[in-house]
């Protein structure tokens, strides 16, 4: 499913209706270039999972856990410095527990799980900007295996 998400507002916005969905033992992966938001997504989701701790990009850590009152915690992984699942499997992340996001993810699932959400952001090249100074972003969503077979939760957003 493609989305086009015009503001940082909406990115965030979309992280909080991807809360909404998750669960324990859910992966979401998050894959686009530095500023390409990320990390913004990965506020409005733990915004809206009422974690604690402020989300910040995991620059300087590969992973931080942000407990939450209740449910599951969300992991906040970085994995641009990662090199395998191998590396990713060591950082002893107890996925099944725990709703788990991904920076810089890609191909590194193998073995971690046959079921994930992977969104891919893209940023203009070009410095395409509307009217108001911000950069639209597209943002594709694809569902991995069964649990995320149907991704009509996002039917409407970012259209």
């Amino acid at each position: 499913m493609l989305l086009t998400i015009t503001t940082p507002e909406e990115m965030a916005a979309l992280g909080a209706l991807l809360a909404t969905q998750l669960r324990s033992g859910d992966l979401v992966t998050l894959n686009g270039e530095l500023g390409a938001g990320k990390t913004t997504l990965t506020r409005g989701l733990g915004a809206a999972l009422g974690v604690r701790g402020a989300v910040t990009s995991p620059t300087f850590v590969l992973a931080r856990t942000h407990p939450r009152p209740e449910g599951a915690p969300l992991v906040h992984v970085d994995a641009y410095r990662l090199s395998s699942a191998i590396e990713l499997d060591d950082l002893d992340i107890d996925f099944p527990a725990s709703i788990v996001v991904v920076e810089w993810g890609e191909g590194l699932l193998d073995g971690i799980t046959d079921e994930w959400l992977q969104l891919d952001i893209v940023r203009p090249v070009g410095g395409v900007v509307t009217d108001d100074g911000v950069e639209t972003r597209t943002v594709t969503v694809t569902g991995h295996g069964p649990r995320w077979a149907d991704l009509g939760w996002l039917e409407g957003f970012g259209a």
